[in-house]
């Protein structure tokens, strides 16, 4: 197996590093030639670049998002829940046991270990009402260590972005 070489990995990222993953958070479809064009950088460079920070594990994966009032259009409106989850025992076993069934499940978007407070907020992708008391039957009243679901059905998205605010250092 063929190793990275060692100064790729100890290397911190540079301004031109920082450029391209702030650019990649706000827009990922965007060709290797207009993001190269932008950041003043050769084509080569700009894929040489994104290679090494998804080798880092910086870049976990590129993925679309949906507008979900034009998807509200052709599926319907959905419902979107955040869902503070309290359990009885807090032991590592639990609080792992929990998070690992939270996210197998399809409809959990995110799902956050929190303190103090809840254990975990969950957001929820649902088809209706109907679809999220299934899913709060899956998650919640069938696992016996839940001891508080508290949900809050979001009536309005003012703001929604993968941009990630340390990369301005």
């Amino acid at each position: 197996m063929k190793s990275e070489p060692k100064e790729q990995w100890d290397n911190p990222l540079d301004h031109v590093d920082r450029q391209l993953l702030d650019a990649l958070q706000r827009d990922a479809g965007r060709s290797n030639q207009e993001l190269a064009a932008q950041l003043g950088i050769s084509p080569p460079t700009c894929l040489r670049r994104v290679r090494r920070l998804k080798a880092l594990g910086l870049i976990e994966r590129q993925v679309a998002i949906l507008n979900p009032q034009a998807l509200a259009t052709v599926a319907g409106p959905g419902l979107q829940v955040l869902v503070e989850v309290t359990l009885e025992r807090q032991n590592t076993d639990t609080l792992a046991a929990f998070e690992a069934l939270a996210c197998a499940h399809d409809a959990v978007q995110q799902c956050w270990r929190v303190a103090p407070g809840p254990d975990f907020i969950l957001v929820l992708a649902c088809r209706d009402m109907s679809h999220y008391q299934q899913i709060g039957q899956a998650l919640f009243t069938n696992h016996s260590n839940v001891r508080n679901a508290k949900a809050f059905f979001a009536t309005k998205r003012a703001k929604f972005s993968t941009h990630s605010a340390p990369l301005a250092l």
